[in-house]
Parts: structure tokens; sequence; C-alpha cells
């Protein structure tokens, strides 16, 4: 009797693998979605692609991406996430560490090359800290920008506004002021009717 194999399995084996040679720093595999996904602990995540760039089952030599998630209600609020290819086995692995926004994570420059300006992005958007970069300040936002506005808790409308001003000639950046004030929509739609009189509806009723 042949039992048949599901597309998952070499994944599944190669994250058992994975953790079997790195039991400390590995604490989760899964599989979501085709791909194998690694819980990686933070200091730990350049002992993590090192063995995932060089061991013979894996051979994830091309770095892909690394991106925040931010869970404002956690403890450790953010989530790092790398990407990496293995073009000889054809295969994705996403690694995801945790960390809060005091707490650096190490860089994988030294790894990676290519990682600089993504954490460098990582920082600018949501403040994540990376140990060992040699050059981390911002990459997208403006000179003196505050805040991080990939952050939940960023206001959508910003902290400043900039603007050209002609009398002095240069970029001015002044405290956002809105136009008008605040206001609250109750989506009652006026034709099934609402909750209250429609302005001009009084002189109908006179």
């Amino acid at each position: 009797m042949t039992i048949a194999h599901t597309d998952t399995d070499p994944l599944h084996d190669l994250g058992r693998h994975v953790q079997a040679a790195l039991p400390d720093g590995v604490t989760d595999v899964a599989v979501t979605r085709g791909e194998l996904v690694l819980q990686v602990e933070a200091q730990a995540i350049r002992d993590v692609v090192g063995y995932l760039r060089d061991d013979p089952k894996c051979l994830f030599v091309c770095f892909v991406d690394i991106c925040g998630v931010d869970y404002p209600e956690r403890e450790k609020r953010f989530d790092v996430v790398y990407h990496f290819l293995s073009p000889k086995h054809n295969q994705r692995v996403r690694i995801k560490v945790q960390t809060d926004e005091r707490t650096p994570v190490p860089s994988i420059i030294d790894d990676f090359p290519a990682a600089n300006w993504f954490e460098r992005e990582a920082y600018d958007l949501y403040g994540i800290l990376f140990s060992g970069h040699p050059d981390l300040r911002r990459l997208l936002t403006d000179y003196g920008f505050e805040g991080h506005p990939l952050r939940k808790d960023f206001p959508l409308t910003g902290f400043v506004e900039v603007r050209y001003d002609e009398a002095q000639g240069r970029v001015v950046y002044e405290s956002v002021k809105l136009n008008q004030e605040f206001r609250n929509f109750d989506f009652l739609s006026p034709w099934e009717g609402t909750d209250y009189v429609l302005p001009g509806d009084e002189k109908s009723k006179g």
C-alpha cells in the first residue's frame, strides 16, 4: 500500500530539521500557505539565517525582504518578518522575531549585506531597533520627521505638514491644522428616515 504525501511534507521535514539543529533558537515551526514559517528568538536570528544559508538541505541564499508588523496590544508589539528563497530547492522560508520598542534585534547585514536598507526602513516606519547596524537612520521619511508612520497608533493626519513658502524661499514645516471641526457621521440614510429633523424639513410641517 502506498501512502500519498502532501505537498507540505517536505516543508514540515525541513522545519523539523532546522529546529533539531537550533533547538534554542527556533521556538515554533509551521507551514502556512505553502511556505515554511519559523518563530525565532531575537538573539538567535543570526545563527538561524546563517544556518539556513549554509546547510545543504536549506541553501536559502537569496535574501528577499524584511518587514515589520505592529500589534500594539502585545507586550512585544512588533514582529520582524524575514523572507528568504532557496533557488537550489525552489523553497521559501519566512522567519518571525518578536521585539518591543526598546529591545534591538541583531542586524543580519554581516550575513546578508542587502538587508541594510530593509532594516533602515523597518526602523523608519516602525521604530524597530537593530543592534550592530552601521548606519541606522531614517530612509523614507523627511529630515526631522516625528514618530513612525506605520505604527497602528500613529495619527492618520500626522503631526506636521510640509509646504513651500514663497516669501522665505524654502520648505517649511507646520503643525497639522484641520480646516473644519471634527465631525461625527451617523450614516443614516435621509431617504429611509433619520432620528432627527434634517435642515429644511421643519418647513414642511408648517
